[in-house]
């Protein structure tokens, strides 16, 4: 507040108080809570793709959450005091949406069962990469056969779209063949599961098994992405916020942020790394 109060005295040759911003600021939050998000919220519900995350906010010295969910024209943005079901709820959108919702493998998400479900890949990814540094032999070496499986079914759908047909059922099936033939015998190589880490190996390599239509959506639905990189921009600015200004005071002042964010978020033009199967989007 004390630095926009600056900017608009440096600006206009006005002295501003940080006390009159912060009444402003109040102000205009309240006319969104009350009269805008009704409106983004109805919009996203009603869409047929939609993004979702969360991260920690830290707010009076605790630790809050923000629940974002967001289409490519619409951003909601919610500060709770938990995390979970009940902020989910709160928010409005998932328990009223049931279209395709993108997301990570958190468990909360599940337990709306009117959704269809994305699972993000580049999350995976970053999970198995883990697996190929920590493990050594054959269980490092499927881990790595499921990444090259998983990101050759991206650039395959990818080139395919971009010009304009259908991905070739047959090299589409190759890759989904070593892919499942890898998470498969993973889950067998980390059957014994001695020790921590190889019960984290097989957790990942049974859910990748499980879960497999959710992860691999991208390929049958083109309105569905890779990843889920569209609702980490959306969180990106308020994680910065927090990182150059410190904790929010109050939840009310956490909440009257997520909405003036929600009515103004900024486009991103930050790009992906490849790694991760990504092009480049905006937040809106």
């Amino acid at each position: 507040m004390g630095r926009t109060a600056d900017a608009l005295h440096e600006v206009f040759g006005v002295p501003v108080a940080p006390a009159t911003v912060a009444c402003w600021f109040k102000r205009s939050a309240l006319g969104i809570i009350e009269q805008v998000l009704p409106v983004i919220r109805d919009r996203i519900a009603a869409a047929a793709v939609v993004h979702f995350d969360e991260t920690g906010m830290r707010t009076n010295s605790r630790l809050a959450w923000l629940h974002s969910a967001s289409t490519a024209t619409d951003v909601l943005l919610s500060a709770r005091p938990k995390r979970g079901t009940a902020a989910m709820d709160a928010a409005g959108v998932l328990p009223a949406f049931a279209g395709i919702a993108v997301h990570d493998a958190w468990a909360p998400y599940d337990t709306y069962t009117d959704v269809t479900h994305a699972l993000c890949n580049a999350h995976v990814l970053r999970e198995l990469v883990y697996v190929t540094d920590t493990a050594t032999g054959e269980v490092a070496d499927l881990a790595a056969q499921a990444i090259n499986a998983l990101t050759g079914l991206w650039h395959l759908v990818t080139a395919a779209r971009g010009e304009g047909r259908e991905p070739d059922p047959v090299t589409i099936g190759e890759q989904q063949h070593l892919l499942r033939s890898a998470v498969v015998l993973g889950a067998q190589a980390t059957a014994a599961r001695s020790g921590k880490l190889q019960r984290k190996h097989r957790a990942l390599f049974l859910r990748l098994q499980n879960r497999r239509d959710d992860y691999l959506r991208f390929v049958t639905d083109p309105q569905v992405p890779f990843d889920n990189n569209a609702a980490e921009q959306t969180i990106r600015m308020p994680k910065l916020r927090i990182k150059v200004s410190g904790c929010m005071r109050t939840l009310t002042g956490a909440e009257h942020f997520a909405a003036t964010r929600s009515y103004t978020p900024a486009r991103s033009s930050r790009s992906v790394r490849p790694a991760c199967g990504s092009d480049v989007r905006s937040c809106r």
